[in-house]
């Protein structure tokens, strides 16, 4: 377990830079995608951890949190690319 919820909480970084490097903003909303999927990825493993009383309370509540905050964040990237990329195609 220890090795998956590492794999998700790398995985929503490496989704972003990875996407970034494509230079479009329809590959990279995408990966943003794939970066907040794993975000959910990442809170499910914390509740798993939590609930086989193997993650402090404390600990799974700020890490749930900043979970929560990143999932938003990234909607909130993806929304603006997306308004982005449709009033551009309006404009052309």
């Amino acid at each position: 377990m220890k090795d998956q919820i590492r794999r998700a909480a790398c995985s929503m970084s490496d989704n972003i830079a990875e996407g970034f490097e494509y230079n479009n903003n329809p590959d990279f909303i995408r990966y943003l995608a794939y970066a907040k999927g794993s975000s959910g990825e990442f809170r499910n493993k914390l509740v798993i951890l939590n609930k086989a009383g193997k993650l402090d309370d404390q600990i799974y509540q700020e890490l749930y949190a900043k979970s929560i905050e990143f999932s938003s964040k990234t909607k909130s990237l993806i929304d603006y690319l997306k308004k982005f990329e449709h009033d551009k195609k309006i404009n052309n």
